[in-house]
């Protein structure tokens, strides 16, 4: 990991990009204090985490579906899986698709097996 100020990261992104794939993340700062990492994805699913895990509005979702599942207002695996068969109409069939967890797991209710408005396919 390195450390280095904006100011000459502005001036040479193209090799602190390069440097940040094979040495790992870069630490910029701004007036001696961290501001930003640069940080290069090992790949797509990498991604999307790392993307997941700094969004404010997924943390809130993820908040408001523990409560819901604690408080017994879940789907059973299986109802999830009909549900987004039901909103594929058909196009997917839940028996083909693999169920990490088994039967017992549950999904909020609340819990739209579609995308949000807004949301966006890190791929």
């Amino acid at each position: 990991m390195r450390i280095a100020p904006v100011a000459d990261v502005k001036a040479r992104l193209s090799a602190y990009l390069q440097q940040c794939e094979t040495e790992g993340p870069v630490v910029i700062t701004r007036n001696g204090k961290a501001a930003a990492v640069l940080l290069a994805p090992m790949n797509d699913e990498d991604l999307e985490s790392l993307l997941l895990a700094r969004s404010p509005r997924f943390r809130a979702l993820l908040a408001k579906s523990r409560e819901s599942i604690q408080a017994g207002k879940g789907l059973s695996s299986r109802d999830f899986w009909k549900a987004v068969a039901h909103r594929h109409r058909g196009r997917v069939d839940p028996k083909q698709i693999s169920q990490p967890g088994g039967p017992s797991q549950s999904a909020p209710a609340h819990a739209s097996p579609r995308r949000g408005r807004g949301s966006a396919d890190v791929r």
